[in-house]
């Protein structure tokens, strides 16, 4: 959308692999935390990491990580996160600026005869991303004659804003029963049968908050306030998961077979609210939050999983998941994998597949807010999908080749020159091809990494990515006097031209609009990057090649990305 911290989607199609209840807001999903985001720890010395990256106040990140052990059998440690971001092209005001907030402590505990362990996590989230119906110029932004020179532009919307925050308490136990295989006395236990138990507790409030007149017709409709609006969603979300695990192997341990077999209760309560006027006890007219509506319900999940290892060459894998009990009964999400390697140099080869039937997010079914509202019943989007993929880590190279095909695919679309992004159903099955090619080069001191993904479906105009994606950095070693272990390179990133998706603002979701592409050219960043010891320096001229072929680029309609810029970065290590 222009800048970090911003509502985000991917270039690339990559569709979700999860079923179940789904509330459907994803776009500031790269800047959240969750318990699977969290690393655990066998410190044998407390370390500490600060990490920062900052381009004065148009882009600011930090980072904060200490854990250390408390004895051999617990580890503790705590992440603290912060963007701050103020773009390019707004104000000084205060309500346009990014301001994203994730705090995490966590704990990890083993007992002494290594067969009990749990891990646990409390998670704090509290993300700002200012909602600005773009700038007025924004069509007319790079036609300037001094374009790198407009950092003062006016917004649309000037102090309206999207704020996600939530918290969370995560703990999993696992304990080995029965007979305990090792490949060493004392070290590399493996199981022969395990139990676990998670439990997983999350509060999550979605919040539009509008605080002024739309006077440049933002909006497509009001339902409750034209200069004021208090849209928000909470969602409560507590999971208990059973597991077992039943081992069997050979007397030399190469060969294994394991079965794991589990249930699922997640239980969701969701309410809604808008903020309207109404009349009070005594006649006045009052503006308050009103419940436009809610629900409490319940989802069952059958688990399994089969997997077979004939040594460390063939891997054989089947996991099934099926909602047969709740709100989303129906679903399911089978996958199969089977993995073949070879030695080091013939690398290994992946064949998956797998089939999905997952529920409309309530964001397209049931959705009430100041300026959208939505009353549909749609069917279970379906995936089914096979994949090819060669690794080979000598040779630095990785090939996939992946095929879809999705039916009854839910998407957002306007009319023709609207900005009134609808839920759509497509009833015509979509059929996308995805390749892609890694491939890393070494030569004395010079490093090239290269990365390609070409996608094509028979539906371009609904699903609006581009065919081609290409990445590739190119940087050279060197010894700076006799301390610094130095690389100088460039990063190159381009993609093919697409219709470019809008953006629905007060509803945060990417929707097929106007049928506008934009030209598309190479961005290039030139870099250097320093190790002393326990620090890394780091610096970047982003977009060094702006004004050379074109003057700026869009991703999405009527919002201008970034211009280039310095960023200085560093990160440092503190451990005894």
């Amino acid at each position: 959308m222009g800048n970090l911290g911003l509502d985000a989607r991917s270039l690339l199609f990559e569709p979700s692999r999860t079923i179940g209840f789904d509330v459907g807001l994803h776009t500031l999903d790269s800047y959240w935390m969750s318990p699977q985001d969290i690393n655990y720890y066998r410190a044998r010395v407390p370390y500490t990491q600060l990490y920062l990256v900052t381009s004065g106040t148009t882009e600011q990140v930090f980072k904060l990580l200490h854990t250390q052990n408390v004895n051999h059998q617990l580890n503790i440690g705590f992440n603290l996160n912060y963007i701050g971001s103020r773009g390019l092209y707004s104000s000084d005001l205060l309500a346009q600026n990014v301001s994203d907030v994730n705090a995490a402590a966590f704990a990890w505990y083993e007992s002494k005869n290594k067969r009990y362990n749990i891990l646990g996590n409390l998670i704090y989230n509290n993300l700002k991303a200012p909602e600005t119906g773009s700038i007025l110029s924004a069509d007319s932004i790079y036609t300037q004659k001094n374009p790198l020179g407009t950092i003062d532009e006016q917004a649309r919307l000037q102090s309206t804003f999207e704020n996600w925050a939530g918290a969370g308490i995560y703990l999993k136990q696992t304990y080995y029963i029965g007979h305990i295989d090792t490949l060493k006395k004392g070290a590399n236990i493996l199981p022969t049968q395990r139990v676990a138990f998670t439990f997983n507790y999350s509060k999550r409030k979605y919040n539009f908050l509008q605080n002024e007149a739309d006077n440049y017709n933002v909006f497509p409709d009001y339902y409750y306030g034209y200069n004021y609006a208090r849209d928000s969603l909470s969602v409560k979300h507590l999971q208990n998961d059973f597991s077992y695990s039943f081992y069997l192997r050979s007397k030399s341990i190469k060969n294994e077979l394991k079965l794991d077999v589990g249930i699922t209760q997640d239980y969701y309560q969701y309410a809604q609210y808008v903020r309207d006027t109404t009349l009070n006890q005594y006649g006045a007219k009052v503006n308050l939050p009103d419940k436009v509506q809610g629900a409490s319900f319940q989802d069952i999940t059958l688990k399994g999983k089969l997997s077979y290892h004939f040594s460390d060459r063939i891997l054989l894998d089947f996991n099934l998941q099926q909602i047969a009990q709740g709100r989303d009964f129906g679903d399911f999400l089978y996958d199969a994998k089977l993995t073949l390697a070879g030695g080091d140099k013939a690398g290994k080869i992946i064949f998956e597949g797998y089939s999905q039937s997952s529920s409309p997010p309530l964001v397209y079914t049931d959705w009430i807010s100041n300026h959208f509202i939505f009353h549909d019943k749609f069917s279970n989007q379906k995936t089914n999908s096979v994949s090819f993929t060669y690794i080979n880590n000598p040779l630095k190279l990785d090939l996939k080749a992946e095929y879809f095909l999705v039916s009854d695919y839910l998407y957002f679309l306007a009319q023709p020159g609207g900005i009134d992004a609808t839920p759509t159903q497509l009833s015509s099955p979509i059929n996308v091809l995805k390749v892609s090619f890694g491939k890393s080069f070494s030569w004395r001191r010079w490093h090239l990494e290269n990365f390609l993904v070409y996608q094509k479906s028979d539906y371009q105009s609904t699903l609006r990515t581009p065919d081609f994606y290409n990445y590739t950095s190119l940087s050279y070693k060197t010894l700076l006097f006799n301390v610094l272990y130095s690389n100088i390179g460039i990063n190159v990133r381009y993609n093919s031209q697409y219709v470019a998706p809008a953006y629905a603002t007060g509803l945060g979701q990417f929707y097929n609009g106007p049928n506008v592409t934009f030209s598309s050219y190479p961005i290039a960043s030139i870099f250097f990057k320093a190790t002393l010891q326990r620090t890394n320096f780091f610096i970047m001229y982003d977009y060094v090649n702006q004004g050379i072929q074109s003057p700026g680029y869009y991703t999405v309609y009527k919002y201008p990305q970034l211009q280039r810029m310095l960023k200085i970065g560093v990160s440092w290590a503190f451990y005894n």
